[in-house]
């Protein structure tokens, strides 16, 4: 375990390399001794930061919910970070590939909370029940830290979140099968990634469950209007500069965005 003064530095660090789009070094490699809950503290102090240059929560993202990347990451499940409102995009967006160090793009599924949510037993009707919209949204994630990273490393840099755009169309949760929703990414018009919404933990409303039941054991849970990204279906690709993306959910309609040189 790290000392508070420890977490602090860490954390310290975290959040200037953030905003001056920068890595450093793995916090694991300083601090070998770091451990899930020092880097969730961590995620906890960077947030606080952020908050208080201005930033406001709106919401929570999953990520390492497939089986693959968890054995990848040699941990038995999912992480969870924080999502700030000067990361939130739309359809149609130009994003600055300088406000980003390494981005790389996700397809997800995105639940906006109809009420508050929160305890230990929460499961899948639980979710289900206490959303009101499902939308479709693409993820960035980032690092800035240098790679290979431990897992210790991800949690405490806010689990590599980058942004979020949501766009497509938005459903009610019980007005279509959530867990056969398909996708394709493409790059620059060439299709590089495609998946199915059930790789998501079986169903992508298990991940959120998962996170009610983690953010109870740390006193806290879901707000009503929140957003939660609820995890990748499909392998990330790498973006740069001048790259246009689309990502197409079939019925649920299309997320089209570009990346300024």
């Amino acid at each position: 375990m790290l000392t508070q003064t420890d977490r602090e530095k860490v954390a310290q660090d975290l959040y200037e390399a953030d905003i001056g789009r920068y890595t450093i070094p793995q916090p694991s490699r300083t601090w070998p001794e770091m451990e899930l809950e020092d880097a969730y503290a961590i995620q906890a102090l960077w947030a606080e930061k952020r908050i208080a240059a201005g930033a406001r929560v709106i919401g929570h993202k999953i990520g390492l919910t497939s089986r693959a990347m968890q054995k990848a990451s040699k941990i038995t499940e999912p992480d969870y970070g924080v999502m700030l409102d000067d990361a939130l995009f739309h359809d149609g967006a130009v994003l600055r590939a300088e406000r980003f160090v390494k981005p790389r793009l996700e397809v997800e599924l995105a639940f906006v909370m109809g009420a508050d949510l929160e305890g230990p037993g929460c499961e899948v009707h639980d979710v289900l029940r206490a959303t009101e919209f499902v939308t479709p949204a693409l993820e960035v994630i980032d690092y800035r830290t240098e790679v290979p990273r431990a897992i210790t490393d991800t949690i405490a840099d806010n689990a590599a979140f980058g942004a979020i755009v949501l766009g497509g169309r938005v459903v009610r949760p019980f007005d279509i099968d959530l867990r056969r929703v398909g996708a394709t990414l493409s790059q620059n018009g060439i299709i590089e990634e495609s998946g199915v919404s059930a790789a998501v933990m079986g169903h992508p409303a298990a991940g959120i469950a998962w996170l009610v039941r983690k953010l109870h054991a740390v006193g806290a849970g879901l707000k009503a209007g929140q957003i939660v990204l609820a995890g990748s279906f499909t392998r990330p690709i790498d973006i740069a500069p001048g790259d246009v993306a689309v990502a197409d959910y079939g019925e649920l309609g299309q997320i089209g965005i570009s990346f300024a040189r």
